[in-house]
């Protein structure tokens, strides 16, 4: 059970704690002290049922169809395209720079919607929970597949709470303007070279 366990913290790890889409909206909430805990809660329930859903056996079905895969890597590289330019174009806005959740006005509605649109149009997301995590979770006997599975979460849960609450703590260095706009365009240049590789792929 508990090697079962550690395989799927192990694995989740290294997938999860990647820069992309969805690490940087949590670390840009957690910054600006909005909605933290909606954005950690949302994150986690939705790595729960992708992560489920490939060991399932979703992950294997998807990898079968060629036209489901086509329209993840097309699909996926224009939503990165999108969020790499967004990110280059914040670095040089002043709304970039804001740190504290007084400075906007962001309602509960919205927020959801930014965590879903930054999780779930994400093809990096479906390809590391749905698609890999589920295929390794899969090949596990018996229960050991569930156990895997578990492990895969627990880490998705530390990590999204650690990055979201943990975040305040890097609030006295984004105070200036610098820090944001450097990882602004960090994001951006990541997010441009993920979209590049997904379409070249």
């Amino acid at each position: 059970m508990l090697t079962f366990i550690l395989k799927g913290m192990g694995m989740s790890a290294g997938l999860i704690m990647a820069i992309g889409s969805q690490n940087a909206h949590v670390l840009r909430m957690g910054l600006r002290r909005q909605h933290v805990g909606l954005t950690v809660v949302i994150c986690i329930a939705c790595e729960i049922l992708l992560i489920l859903a490939g060991v399932a056996g979703v992950g294997g079905a998807i990898n079968s169809q060629p036209f489901l895969l086509a329209l993840a890597r097309w699909g996926g590289a224009a939503f990165l395209l999108w969020y790499g330019l967004r990110s280059l174009r914040a670095a040089f806005q002043q709304q970039s720079l804001v740190t504290t959740a007084g400075d906007l006005n962001l309602t509960a509605g919205k927020a959801v919607l930014a965590v879903l649109g930054a999780t779930l149009l994400n093809p990096h997301t479906y390809l590391d929970t749905v698609v890999l995590l589920g295929a390794i979770g899969g090949q596990q006997p018996g229960d050991g597949k569930y156990w895997f599975a578990l492990g895969a979460v627990l880490n998705a849960t530390i990590w999204f709470a650690a990055l979201g609450f943990g975040a305040r703590l890097l609030a006295p260095l984004f105070a200036r303007p610098v820090a944001w706009r450097v990882m602004d365009t960090l994001i951006g240049v990541v997010m441009l070279l993920l979209a590049a590789n997904l379409a070249l792929a």
